[in-house]
């Protein structure tokens, strides 16, 4: 009995589906795809005209061939019986060997495959199709080594071809690629990888498109098309709930808009870049959501993704926006958080072969995997989701793709460094050259900033300082546009600055612990985990009932732990500093996690030096709103710990003490908050003006201290030239380490990506691989978590062998007194109430 060529194996890896029915299921998944209006908008953009209906039943043929290396007897052999000791081989592998040998077949499935191919040949640009073609796992694959293919027994590879050439005339009869010109622009070839792989991941789905191993040319066309129509919708990706008739601002938040808001509601539509300027608390989350529903209802859009910089922030932030959907029935929004599955008030748990069971017995394809978080109508996340969409790393192109779609938020813009910066800046550009849109949104961004982003020339000092806050930018328009002096209304604060000369754990929980006790919610933010962890054990020493507790457990707040650790924590701050909170005497210790998009409210706050921009973000957590303060408390004070022996000897020593300052490593400066200059135009600040007013100060504030005319100026009193040098020497060399890993989807498509995603980082110094923990390992807070990830600094073994950790490992787990010794390879780490450290 001859064997037929299958497309997919069932869970004991047997044959079970098709290859022409698998092919079709993908190419029916493009083909609904590329007529979305919305996608049909960015793949104009990205031809440079109007597609006709036989170009997009081109790409949809052109599609049907993506698993064609399937039809080689190498690979047909993994699901045979007596696969062992077989030589079997990649399908992509495979693909470009079967192209080779078309061209010494001309009648390559009755000659469809040369009339499908010639376009390409005539741009010239037909080797990077064929590279996109067989990318659709992800990354570009390349070419084998040339190899006739073998004529095993009980299997014709040339009558399943045969085949597979009949359903492709029969199913795109009218498939045909006018203009070539068109063919040869690198964005239409990037777009159609992110587009083929998304189509590939959705018509791989064995619920969207149940299995059928019989070959069927005759009616399994039609039955593709009707289940890739009803998987699309299924998956959020088509006909998601929308009102009517667009939503007003009213609708959207229950009040009516004030201030920004109200400039950010009357942007015209073909703004296609936005930036918003205000302070912390002014209702910039609302100002994008009003902005995300009329692009939405204009058809300009049809998703909305989030970015903040954090995981709590994001959290926090999801609570917002899933209410506001649900008060205008609009789409549920996902939370785009690695090891979180939420989906509007619905939650997940993982099940055996990548199933996920919802507890409202929905469907969140979206929400289920990290890849596909930027495919949902409404994702709130983190901005390191975003930037895997502008690297060279495995399914950029689908992120990208999908994207696309989006109006694109980025809340907190000037919380990112340089290395971040230029992956973002190039992943915008590449969003808004396809019709893409996007909104910056910040408290405090200098104008040197805003320049790069805007591409205009920095202003001088004095007109940075003069310049209206706070304002709405637009691409194209040299001037802001700002709130009527009517409608800029609001509550300022009078924050008093005042400079504690140490940074000692000691000295910084005295103060703590002195606010605490008089009745006062403190919250303590510290530049590095080990100080928050060191601040904390002090606390917990000497007031453990003040501190801030998980499950009854003294906990902090810092990266170093599993989600559902994380989420925990996230929900103790909300509860005990959320604008609903009781007012009670607590303390919360912390890193940077506290301090950027979270809604909450201190009556004090300790903080270590840190530049202003940051700072300023961190008092945004102070009195942020209206409410009855403990008495000695209804002035915002900000304690600010600064190094006993001032900034000069670490810029001279090049040292580095708490976050602050540098160490010299791999020929460049590493650190946290390097820039000195900054921080000593912060401190200055600090010590010659007693009171702050907030937001009225925030401009002068942050140009004082950033603006390079400030920092030169600073520099040249401190005789810090070399120092500085050294700051802008490694600030140039991180931007060009980010410009070697972007993706540029105006240049051709690339041959490969570096070999390990796990090295290229969103971040620099950001975290290590996700380790997944044994099932039913349970936390130092007595509930089960599934996951962690450590810094990816700690996940180098042997620098001179470059020997990373891959998540590939074994993982094991063993419960001790109070948390877990995790080991994954040769790494041991330790988990704890105070996080995850490696094991000494």
């Amino acid at each position: 009995m001859m064997r037929v060529a299958w497309g997919k194996t069932d869970p004991e890896k047997r044959p079970s589906h098709h290859l022409i029915h698998h092919s079709m299921d993908v190419a029916a998944v493009l083909e609904r795809l590329v007529r979305n209006p919305i996608i049909a908008d960015r793949l104009r953009r990205a031809a440079g005209r109007e597609l006709t209906d036989g170009e997009r039943a081109w790409m949809a043929a052109f599609a049907f061939l993506h698993d064609v290396g399937k039809l080689s007897p190498r690979f047909q052999a993994k699901a045979w019986p007596d696969a062992d000791g077989r030589d079997t081989r990649s399908h992509l592998e495979e693909g470009w060997r079967w192209l080779a040998s078309t061209h010494k077949r001309p009648d390559t499935m009755g000659g469809l495959v040369h009339a499908l191919f010639g376009p390409l040949v005539q741009s010239r640009a037909g080797d990077k199709w064929i590279q996109a073609l067989f990318a659709h796992h992800g990354r570009p694959c390349k070419a084998g080594n040339a190899a006739d293919w073998p004529n095993p027994p009980a299997y014709d590879w040339k009558v399943e071809e045969a085949g597979m050439g009949k359903a492709l005339g029969a199913w795109f009869p009218n498939a045909e690629w006018g203009d070539p010109v068109a063919l040869a622009r690198p964005r239409l070839v990037h777009l159609f990888a992110g587009l083929l792989a998304l189509a590939d991941w959705i018509g791989s789905d064995a619920r969207a498109f149940p299995h059928e191993l019989e070959p069927d040319l005759i009616g399994y066309g039609e039955r593709a098309r009707e289940q890739a129509e009803q998987a699309l919708h299924r998956f959020a990706l088509s006909n998601t709930p929308w009102p009517p008739e667009a939503p007003t601002f009213a609708a959207l938040t229950g009040f009516e808009p004030r201030g920004v808001q109200s400039v950010v509601a009357a942007l015209p539509l073909d703004v296609a870049l936005a930036i918003v300027e205000a302070e912390t608390g002014s209702g910039k989350t609302e100002a994008a959501l009003m902005h995300f529903a009329q692009l939405r209802s204009a058809g300009r859009v049809d998703a909305l993704y989030f970015a903040v910089p954090t995981r709590a922030a994001a959290s926090q932030l999801f609570e917002r926006i899933r209410k506001a959907m649900e008060k205008i029935g609009g789409p549920i929004p996902i939370l785009a958080i690695p090891g979180q599955l939420r989906a509007g008030e619905a939650e997940g748990v993982r099940l055996p072969g990548y199933e996920v069971r919802w507890d409202d017995g929905g469907h969140h394809w979206a929400a289920e995997h990290a890849t596909r978080f930027l495919a949902a109508p409404v994702a709130v996340g983190t901005i390191d989701q975003v930037l895997m969409a502008g690297l060279l790393v495995k399914h950029a192109h689908l992120r990208g793709s999908v994207l696309s779609r989006s109006l694109l938020v980025i809340d907190e813009v000037h919380a990112s460094n340089a290395y971040m910066n230029r992956i973002a800046r190039g992943l915008v550009r590449d969003h808004l050259a396809l019709g893409g849109h996007a909104l910056l949104m910040s408290a405090t961004l200098g104008s040197a900033e805003r320049a790069e982003w805007l591409g205009q020339a920095i202003p001088d000092l004095e007109e940075a300082k003069a310049t209206p806050y706070p304002s709405v930018w637009r691409s194209g328009a040299r001037e802001p546009l700002r709130p009527s002096a009517a409608d800029n209304g609001g509550r300022t604060k009078r924050v008093a600055p005042r400079l504690v000369p140490t940074m000692a754990a000691t000295e910084a929980a005295r103060i703590t612990l002195d606010a605490a006790r008089r009745g006062a919610r403190v919250l303590v933010i510290r530049n590095t985990v080990e100080s928050a962890i060191e601040t904390w054990r002090r606390v917990v020493e000497a007031e453990p009932a003040l501190c801030l507790a998980v499950a009854g457990i003294p906990a902090l707040h810092h990266s170093r732990f599993a989600a559902e650790d994380r989420r925990a924590l996230d929900k103790a701050v909300e509860d005990a500093f959320g604008k609903a909170s009781p007012s009670r005497p607590v303390i919360a210790v912390g890193t940077q996690t506290l301090e950027q998009s979270l809604d909450i409210d201190a009556d004090v706050l300790v903080t270590d030096l840190c530049p202003i921009d940051v700072l300023l973000q961190r008092i945004g957590r102070l009195h942020r709103h209206d409410r009855e303060r403990p008495e000695g408390f209804g002035q915002p004070v900000v304690h600010i710990l600064c190094p006993e022996n001032g900034l000069d000897a670490l810029a001279r020593e090049k040292r580095f003490e708490n976050g602050l300052g540098g160490w010299e490593a791999r020929g460049g400066l590493a650190g946290i908050y390097t820039d000195l200059a900054i921080l000593e135009a912060t401190r200055r600040l600090a010590d010659e003006r007693p009171i702050w007013t907030i937001p009225n100060d925030n401009r002068v504030l942050v140009e004082t201290a950033t603006h390079p005319d400030a920092r030169h100026a600073i520099t040249e009193e401190m005789g810090w030239q070399d120092y500085v040098s050294a700051v802008d020497a490694e600030e140039i060399a991180d931007r060009q380490a980010a410009g070697m890993l972007v993706l540029d989807r105006s240049a051709a498509f690339p041959d490969n990506f570096p070999g390990n995603d796990e090295v290229i980082q969103t971040r620099l110094g950001a975290r290590g691989p996700l380790l997944e923990l044994p099932p039913g390992t349970i936390g130092p807070f007595g509930h089960s978590i599934t996951s962690i990830a450590p810094p990816a600094r700690w996940c180098r073994r042997n620098e001179k062998q470059n020997l990373w950790m891959t998540g590939e490992e074994t993982v094991e787990a063993e419960r001790l007194e109070e948390g877990l010794i995790i080991r994954a390879g040769e790494w041991t780490f330790i988990y704890g109430p105070e996080g995850l450290r490696p094991d000494a």
